[in-house]
C-alpha cells in the first residue's frame, strides 16, 4: 500500500449503504402513511367536508306496474350504491342526515322489443322512469331534481316471470347507478 493512500474498510461502506436504505424506506413509509390519511371513495370523488350521512327513504311506486317490490328493490340498490361506494353512512331519518335523495317511481312498461319468425315477441323490454331529487339538508335548493329512465331486455319465451323480474332489477340498478354518478359529480 502506498504511503498516504487511504484504505476504506468494507464495513464502513456496508454501514453507509444500510443507513441510506433505511432512510429511503423511512421516507417511503412516511409518504404511504400520509397518503393513507386522505379521504377517498371508490369512485375517486371527494365528498364535501361535513357530509357524512345520507337518508334514502322508500320511493313510492306510482307506476301501477303490478310488481309489488319495485320500491324495495330501488331502495336496496340505492343504499348499496351510496354506502358501499362512498364513505357515507346511512341515516335512519332526515333529521340525522347531512344529505338525502328522494323521489318516486313514475312509469313502468314491459313491451315487446323484437318479434321472432312466428310473429311472437322474442325479446321484451322493461323500461322504468324515476323522478328523484338530491339535496344537502343544510341547503334549501336541490343539487338536482330530474327524471332517470333506463331499460333492459329479456327473452319472454324462456322464463317470462323471472325474466321480467331480472330485467326490472337490472333497470333499477342502472337508474341507481346514474343517480349516484350525478350526485358525486357535484362533489
Amino acid at each position: 500500500m502506498q504511503k498516504g493512500a487511504h484504505y476504506h474498510c468494507p464495513i464502513v461502506f456496508v454501514k453507509w449503504r444500510i443507513k441510506n436504505h433505511l432512510l429511503k424506506y423511512l421516507f417511503l413509509g412516511l409518504i404511504s402513511l400520509q397518503l393513507s390519511c386522505l379521504s377517498y371513495s371508490f369512485t375517486g370523488a371527494s365528498i364535501p367536508e361535513g357530509v357524512n350521512t345520507i337518508y334514502i327513504p322508500f320511493f313510492p311506486d306510482q307506476s301501477g306496474s303490478g310488481l309489488g317490490d319495485l320500491s324495495d328493490r330501488l331502495n336496496t340498490t340505492l343504499i348499496e350504491q351510496f354506502v358501499n361506494q362512498s364513505r357515507l353512512g346511512l341515516a335512519t331519518n332526515l333529521k340525522s342526515a347531512d344529505a338525502f335523495i328522494e323521489g318516486q317511481i313514475q312509469t313502468y312498461t314491459n313491451r315487446p322489443f323484437a318479434i321472432g319468425g312466428n310473429e311472437q315477441a322474442s325479446q321484451n323490454q322493461v323500461s322504468i322512469t324515476v323522478q328523484a331529487r338530491f339535496q344537502y339538508v343544510s341547503s334549501e335548493k336541490a343539487l338536482w331534481n330530474k327524471s332517470f329512465t333506463s331499460s333492459f331486455t329479456y327473452d319472454p319465451t324462456e322464463d317470462p316471470i323471472n325474466g321480467e323480474l331480472e330485467a326490472a332489477t337490472e333497470t333499477l340498478s342502472q337508474i341507481a347507478n346514474n343517480m349516484f354518478n350525478d350526485a358525486i359529480s357535484n362533489w
